[in-house]
């Protein structure tokens, strides 16, 4: 099993004005970290993409091609990038890019979006939400697939024997599918036999377990085989010394965070006793020392059906850039070979 970090390059690592950083010294930090993580034998780092106030990674590839120039191992994704309101064109070719400067270490994962503030801001309307991206989506991995290209369709205008270029380092550039709760995705991924990437960020994980297995069927039917059919979870999580010290640290940034965050989306504030819910045996949060959060990891994994990767999502909790560092310095040292030789 793969282990990884992924990241939303959070400017907002303080809780309050008092400990606050700078963009520069946010963005330096976060370089900082995936340079670390790759040092401490990590598999995998993902950069999401957001267009607000609160996070850096616009331009996800920019910053993954900064990491790759730090970097030797580590493989770079983006976490996830936001297909349908951008020119697949344009993504090939800055993954592309970033293929050859990393040597072969680039992936994309690839979603629609949970975060919508991208559609207005590139001109796309919310109405077409699953259309624009089943059609982007379809052109990325022509492009993947050619390098000349003859397509048509909707929403950009049509190619006629166009080449595409650069061409990556690797044959074929990784293109997982991001996925929340929703049973047409998940199918989707298996019919095309993409690998999936299971963002669960709230609730019991084994919940999911109809959708991975709408996934595994689909992609059966459509020719696959079952170890084409990758899965990997995206899910919060934060690794301590002991879970004790883990608690104590992640609680009061992720309580204060997520209220914040439920304020927008209409969820309730967050409760002591919800978090304890979610730290518990099957809920959705890796939060604890390395042996308790390993076991929860296998045991994610058994009630899914097998994952083949599991990134945390750390930077969402006001946890200070030493604390990230101890947290990802645990994960490769502690969590990591306990999955390794599982």
């Amino acid at each position: 099993m793969e282990i990884g970090i992924d990241s939303f390059a959070s400017a907002m690592f303080g809780t309050n004005e008092s400990n606050a950083i700078s963009s520069v010294d946010a963005m330096s930090q976060l370089l900082d970290r995936i340079e670390h993580a790759d040092q401490v034998g990590l598999d995998v780092y993902g950069i999401g993409e957001h267009h607000k106030k609160e996070f850096l990674d616009s331009a996800t590839a920019v910053i993954l091609s900064a990491a790759a120039a730090r970097t030797r191992k580590i493989r770079l994704a983006s976490a996830v990038t936001v297909l349908s309101a951008a020119d697949p064109v344009r993504v090939f070719q800055s993954f592309a890019t970033l293929d050859l400067i990393s040597r072969g270490r680039a992936e994309l994962v690839v979603g629609r979006g949970s975060s919508v503030e991208a559609f207005p801001l590139f001109g796309f309307s919310l109405n077409d939400y699953d259309q624009l991206f089943t059609e982007k989506l379809d052109l990325l991995l022509k492009i993947r697939e050619s390098e000349f290209i003859t397509w048509s369709g909707k929403f950009r205008p049509a190619l006629n024997n166009q080449p595409v270029y650069p061409r990556p380092f690797q044959e074929k550039l990784p293109v997982w599918l991001g996925v929340g709760g929703t049973p047409e995705s998940f199918a989707r991924a298996g019919a095309l036999g993409l690998p999936l990437m299971v963002a669960v960020i709230g609730g019991e994980t084994y919940r999911f377990r109809p959708l991975v297995d709408i996934y595994r069927e689909a992609g059966r039917r459509a020719g696959f085989k079952p170890e084409e059919l990758k899965v990997g979870l995206h899910s919060p999580g934060y690794v301590g010394k002991s879970t004790k010290e883990a608690i104590d640290e992640y609680y009061p940034g992720y309580a204060e965070i997520w209220t914040k965050l439920g304020r927008q989306r209409g969820w309730p504030p967050v409760t002591r006793q919800q978090f304890d819910m979610q730290i518990a045996p099957r809920g959705v949060l890796m939060v604890g020392g390395p042996e308790q959060v390993a076991e929860k990891i296998l045991a994610h994994s058994e009630s899914l059906g097998g994952i083949s990767r599991v990134t945390f999502q750390m930077d969402n909790a006001g946890l200070t850039h030493e604390q990230l560092m101890q947290s990802m310095e645990l994960i490769g040292s502690k969590v990591a070979p306990i999955l390794k030789n599982a």
